[in-house]
């Protein structure tokens, strides 16, 4: 069995070939074509087409987003949850101030690192995701994500 590659800013984004690349196309296509079908052959059943065609899009668009949302608010508090167990009384009183989006940054960051990552957070040298992913020395990998 071939062993993971560590994880690190560089490759930790995950694509689905067949959802992102082949059903992205699939549905783009079938788009232009009920659009097309419509400007050739105006009339009910070729509009009806274009509403399917734009409706599929929004079900591939929400299929994705909607558990990307949720995935992030259990990262939220899986991340609250690991600051309050590790960092320093004097950033734990603070933790209200991180943002979303900053927790769910801190989520690839090791113990080690979180610390002073979040007083650089706090202290606004650190700012959004991918500053805050950059600047993470040790990844902690994200095994279970989907």
């Amino acid at each position: 069995m071939a062993e993971k590659m560590p994880q690190s800013y560089a490759n930790h984004r995950r694509f689905v070939p067949v959802y992102h690349f082949v059903l992205s196309l699939i549905f783009l296509l079938n788009l232009v074509a009920a659009a097309w079908q419509l400007f050739k052959h105006p009339g009910f059943s070729t509009a009806i087409a274009l509403l399917v065609a734009f409706g599929l899009i929004g079900v591939y668009y929400y299929s994705r987003t909607f558990p990307l949302h949720v995935q992030d608010r259990l990262i939220r508090l899986e991340e609250r949850m690991r600051l309050e167990e590790i960092l320093p009384d004097d950033l734990k009183g603070r933790l209200g101030e991180l943002k979303e989006r900053q927790l769910i940054a801190l989520r690839f960051a090791s113990d080690e690192d979180v610390p002073d990552l979040v007083r650089q957070i706090l202290d606004g040298k650190l700012k959004g995701l991918e500053e805050i992913k950059k600047a993470i020395k040790t990844w902690r990998p994200d095994d279970f994500r989907c």
